[in-house]
């Protein structure tokens, strides 16, 4: 993923929530944008939504 364009979204949380995201991020060596990024792909691919483009 990190070839790919990326696009800035502004994330409003609690911040007991992102204090959990953090120490997630933290416990698996990731920055918590990358843990947000890996979360949300987990849903994605879980929900059966993570399309790919075809190239």
């Amino acid at each position: 993923m990190a070839d790919k364009e990326k696009k800035p979204f502004a994330l409003r949380i609690s911040k007991e929530m992102m204090q959990q995201i953090e120490q997630w991020a933290a416990d698996e060596f990731r920055s918590t944008n990358g843990q947000i990024e890996w979360i949300l792909n987990e849903a994605l691919k879980k929900a059966g939504r993570n399309r790919q483009k075809k190239t």
